[in-house]
């Protein structure tokens, strides 16, 4: 079996011989069709986010089709197309139980705590497993993850139909809440440096934010990670606002106080979504909507040339995925 894999930071390659996956009684087996690129994997691909082990398989970002069930599983069936929910959170804890799976204390990670999903085939709780119709596009279902972040970051905000809101970073992450914003009844505005990604923003119904300090908003979501974007971040704010942190680092942000109690804003951490409430709204949505998050996706590579795609994921205006062969088997 194939597998994408990190060697060492830096270095990341096929690699073919790898065990097949064993199934547990409440997993499943999938044959991955595709699988998403984003700013975790490359955190991780660059050693700024350790992991495990090497070789490490990388992604969690992933679609394909069931070939085979547990022993106690019912709910699925050899030949079900499924995206998969990559965060699995042991829904025992204090957290799980009341309903904030996002913080579960042992929550399982794939890619980034335990193995990923680039892989052509995998083992997966069948709890996080969600069917999909056939007749919905490859770039739509491989967004759903991404886009289950951007829904629940503008549900956290509290937006309301009219309100403006800055999307700071137009990465994949910042162009899916865009949509998101859209979904919701908002104005999407984006700052983004990288002239690409800003007119592919704006292209996809975004509006570009001026420089006026005084120009303020509602809501402010920062999708860039930036450190040194979110002190201007919280610069944008209306009083009374809400600034809503998606993108991560573990270098310090400036931040001034002075702004944040005179202006009574809230800032709020947005850490991936709840389950199972989180894929299960965004799938109704998809179906009930002409979303389509798959205009994000500017770049497709085949699996032999996945470290072409991890080596320009980074640069490139718009999101990257990998698209694995389709030569499964079905078994029971």
């Amino acid at each position: 079996m194939k597998a994408v894999a990190l060697l060492a930071p830096e270095n990341v390659a096929v690699l073919d011989g790898l065990p097949e996956p064993s199934c547990g009684p409440g997993e499943v087996i999938v044959a991955v069709h595709g699988v998403g690129l984003c700013g975790s994997d490359l955190a991780v691909v660059s050693g700024r986010r350790a992991v495990p082990a090497m070789p490490w398989v990388l992604g969690h970002e992933a679609f394909g089709v069931v070939v085979t069930v547990g022993a106690d599983v019912s709910s699925r069936r050899p030949g079900q197309r499924v995206v998969i929910e990559p965060n699995y959170p042991c829904m025992a804890c204090g957290p799980c139980r009341s309903g904030g799976t996002a913080g579960c204390r042992d929550r399982r990670a794939a890619g980034i705590t335990e193995p990923g999903l680039l892989a052509e085939r995998v083992a997966v709780p069948a709890r996080c497993t969600w069917p999909v119709p056939e007749d919905w596009d490859d770039t739509d279902v491989v967004c759903v993850e991404p886009l289950t972040v951007a829904l629940h970051a503008v549900r956290m905000s509290g937006l309301e139909p009219g309100d403006g809101c800055l999307v700071v970073g137009a990465g994949a992450q910042g162009l899916l809440v865009c949509l998101a914003v859209r979904h919701a009844g908002g104005v999407a505005y984006v700052s983004e440096p990288h002239e690409g990604r800003a007119a592919l923003a704006v292209e996809m119904g975004a509006h570009a934010a001026g420089t006026d300090p005084d120009e303020r908003f509602p809501v402010v979501i920062e999708a860039s990670g930036a450190p040194e974007a979110f002190g201007r971040a919280l610069e944008r704010v209306a009083p009374g606002g809400c600034v809503i942190a998606v993108g991560q680092s573990a270098v310090p942000a400036e931040i001034s106080t002075f702004t944040l109690v005179q202006r009574r804003l809230t800032v709020r951490g947005c850490l991936i979504y709840d389950h199972p409430a989180g894929f299960a709204g965004t799938i109704a949505t998809l179906a009930a909507s002409d979303l389509r998050p798959g205009r994000v996706l500017r770049e497709c590579y085949e699996l032999a040339d996945a470290p072409k795609a991890f080596e320009r994921a980074a640069d490139i205006a718009g999101k990257t995925w990998i698209s694995l062969p389709r030569n499964e088997e079905m078994t029971s």
